[in-house]
């Protein structure tokens, strides 16, 4: 048997989720690097996640199917490995397990691959052979007397794979830009400040396929690739819409009482803070467990309205890939400051990209604080095919009637929207004013709980 009829072809897995496709990130070997079993050989970025992919076979790479950039379909050829000189791999080590047979979202790092050092879900920053910023001037070996002249960039200091994409889209030479980052790390805001200035655009190589035609002093029109994660978005938002028949109602209340016992719980328990965010998540599950019919959706096929029987809560978080609503299932067992440590851990781990494609879906009710932005309001689109959403203003000084007397009060404005299909006002009032009264008197949470 030749090499060639014994070469082994891995097909790229089953992600997770009804994901049908990835892009290719950054291929992490070449065409004849020898490979591990397991041994993550492709960063992909999917509608959910940015995933590192290993492969089940050991040998020597043979063929990439697909170039950086290039979006391959679940089940397609991703790389082609032979079997080393000299005969066959050790046993075991040709073997493809039973559930990437199965094709399970199991060959992801991260994903329970069995061994104990392929649980890195993103390449570690390699600050310590990245060059100097350009005003440090030449160091390491061979860099000769030290010169007035800063010397010349090298290579642009990037670790994250999105800062590089939208640097290719947009045509902005990374070598150009200056990094904010810790150690001089080019991060997005530094590509997305580099697209504003005149100069980096002129001076950049744009891909005629994602890049504009100058007009006039040469600006022109930004062409950005409908792709990726911001695709998914707009054709999750696009749906609602289209499905839902959503009502926003709103209210403004007192939070006074709320950041006070906030206060009181940190002083208390010094090493289990928690935020305004958990205590607002507690609360919502206070409403939900009294109005479930807000815990539900609608199957449209079957004709029905499922309620649910957890609480798989939403949290919307902005990231850099864009907005995504990473969960937290069966919240409502989760003690006050499990919460806020869940609720810590998981938005950190969702602007951080290592969250895994399965905790990015499955919500039943999602909590949207969009005071984080300075605003105050708004009417906010239903995480379909969620029924419900609650959104939180920014907490503000305002005037407030307090016992006759006019003072100034923290305020905060709530709005509620919902599924008119799985219930009407009054359930949803009833909702959004439990809400309410909870956040001006806390004491009423104790006494529902």
């Amino acid at each position: 048997m030749t090499t060639v009829e014994r070469t082994q072809v891995f097909l790229l897995p089953d992600l997770g989720e009804g994901l049908s496709e990835a892009e290719i990130v950054e291929w992490r070997v070449a065409v004849g690097d020898v490979v591990t079993v397991d041994q993550s050989v492709v960063e992909v970025e999917t509608a959910k996640a940015v995933v590192d992919v290993p492969c089940p076979y050991a040998g020597r790479v043979v063929t990439l199917h697909g170039a950086a950039g290039e979006v391959r379909p679940v089940g397609q050829p991703l790389i082609t490995i032979a079997p080393l000189d000299g005969g066959d791999e050790p046993a075991g080590h040709a073997t493809y397990r039973e559930e990437e047979r199965a094709g399970s979202g199991n060959v992801l790092i991260g994903y329970g691959t069995g061994h104990g050092t392929a649980t890195r879900r993103r390449r570690r920053p390699r600050l310590a052979v990245a060059p100097e910023p350009a005003d440090a001037g030449p160091t390491g070996a061979g860099a000769g007397a030290a010169s007035s002249d800063p010397a010349p960039p090298t290579a642009a200091l990037v670790i994250s794979p999105i800062v590089r994409r939208l640097a290719r889209e947009h045509g902005v030479d990374l070598d150009t830009v200056r990094g904010t980052g810790p150690g001089g790390v080019i991060r997005r805001a530094d590509v997305e400040a580099a697209l504003t200035a005149p100069a980096a655009r002129l001076a950049a190589v744009p891909d005629p396929q994602v890049g504009s035609a100058p007009v006039g002093d040469g600006d022109g029109d930004v062409i950005v690739p409908l792709t990726g994660v911001r695709k998914v978005i707009a054709d999750k938002l696009s749906r609602s819409r289209r499905e839902i028949p959503e009502v926003t109602i709103w209210v403004d209340v007192d939070a006074t009482g709320l950041l006070e016992t906030r206060a009181a719980i940190n002083a208390a328990t010094p090493d289990a803070p928690v935020s305004i965010l958990a205590l607002l998540a507690r609360i919502c599950l206070s409403g939900l467990r009294r109005f479930p019919q807000l815990n539900a959706r609608v199957d449209t096929e079957a004709q029905r309205i499922v309620q649910s029987a957890g609480v798989h809560l939403g949290i919307a978080a902005q990231t850099d890939r864009g907005l995504l609503v990473p969960v937290l299932r069966d919240a409502q067992r989760l003690t006050t400051a499990e919460l806020a440590a869940e609720l810590a851990a998981t938005t950190a781990a969702a602007r951080a990209g290592s969250l895994p494609p399965a905790r990015l879906t499955g919500g039943t009710f999602t909590l949207n604080n969009y005071g984080v932005f300075g605003v105050d309001g708004s009417t906010p689109i239903i995480n379909h095919p969620e029924a419900a959403l609650l959104g939180v203003g920014r907490i503000v000084d305002k005037p407030w009637v307090v016992d006759g007397q006019l003072a100034v009060r923290k305020v905060t404005q709530l709005s509620l929207t919902f599924d008119h299909r799985v219930c009407d006002g009054g359930v949803a009032g009833g909702f959004l004013r439990h809400v309410a009264d909870c956040v001006e008197r806390p004491a009423l949470l104790i006494a529902a709980v």
